[in-house]
């Protein structure tokens, strides 16, 4: 009895720092609780509500357990869907990807698996980390991939030169993605791929489309790579009819069919409706 009234007073206490916007820290002794409060939100986060209290749980634990893995990638993964979903403002989008890729590379580096190569060498240079990334473990796939993702939508509204600058770390994280579990993410490899090669200069086009074809031929199921297809590739080809086909397909998808995406595949068809509500001035 005492344990479940304990229960109740801290999910209010909880609940109530939210909608008053304050913010308390988390003590180490409720962080289990907060983390499975914020994981069951999260699978709701369809339901914005649901999403800001999953952001607000899991920020408070990773407060107090920043170098837990699972929880790490978490949050990161939050960052990423408040971002490109729902913030508008392109700062604090930028901020938020940041911060998510920061999150993720200093798991990834610090991960026990990691460190046995990269620390065993002698210097700390840019060149050694891509060394070792090179002959990374499985165990780390989703702090490099989460990184890799984060940082590339963070530089793309970065001037030229910074994002061919970061264009070889970027290859060399998500190609060890691609080589180690190629369907990480539904393709999310092949997505990956198929975006950033709309964003740097001097490469051609079509290197773009066949990793979204190789996403879409993969993983159909998910509308994540109808949608940056369409958002990225289509538009700078100039294809309007294929980017207006392949969205019309997103917000017609009956999401019911494949109720373990339900969650990405809303956000995916919402964002789809945005895209076709500005196709006009998308093509201007």
């Amino acid at each position: 009895i005492i344990i479940f009234l304990f229960y109740i007073v801290l999910t209010l206490n909880s609940l109530n720092c939210i909608n008053t916007g304050i913010t308390k820290k988390a003590s180490p002794e409720n962080v289990d609780y907060l983390i499975d409060e914020g994981k069951l939100l999260w699978e709701q986060r369809s339901n914005l509500s649901s999403l800001d209290k999953a952001n607000h749980f899991i920020s408070l634990a990773h407060e107090q357990r920043s170098t837990d893995f699972e929880l790490g990638i978490l949050m990161s993964k939050i960052k990423f869907t408040r971002a490109y979903f729902i913030e508008k403002n392109p700062s604090v989008q930028e901020a938020l990807y940041l911060e998510a890729s920061n999150i993720c590379k200093k798991l990834a580096i610090n991960h026990p698996d990691f460190k046995i190569s990269y620390k065993n060498s002698n210097t700390d240079s840019l060149s050694t980390l891509m060394t070792s990334i090179t002959q990374a473990p499985e165990t780390i796939i989703p702090a490099l991939y989460w990184w890799a993702v984060n940082h590339a939508k963070y530089l793309n509204r970065k001037p030229v030169l910074e994002r061919l600058n970061q264009r070889e770390i970027l290859e060399v994280i998500m190609n060890r993605v691609l080589t180690l579990e190629p369907g990480f993410d539904f393709s999310g490899p092949y997505r990956f791929f198929g975006s950033l090669y709309t964003r740097i200069p001097g490469v051609e086009l079509s290197q773009s489309k066949a990793y979204f074809d190789q996403a879409l031929k993969t993983n159909p199921e998910y509308l994540g790579n109808y949608v940056d297809m369409a958002e990225l590739y289509h538009q700078k080809a100039g294809n309007r009819e294929k980017f207006h086909q392949s969205l019309l397909k997103v917000v017609t998808t009956n999401l019911t069919n494949h109720p373990e995406l339900m969650a990405e595949n809303f956000f995916y068809q919402e964002k789809a409706k945005q895209l076709l509500d500005n196709e006009s001035s998308l093509f201007e």
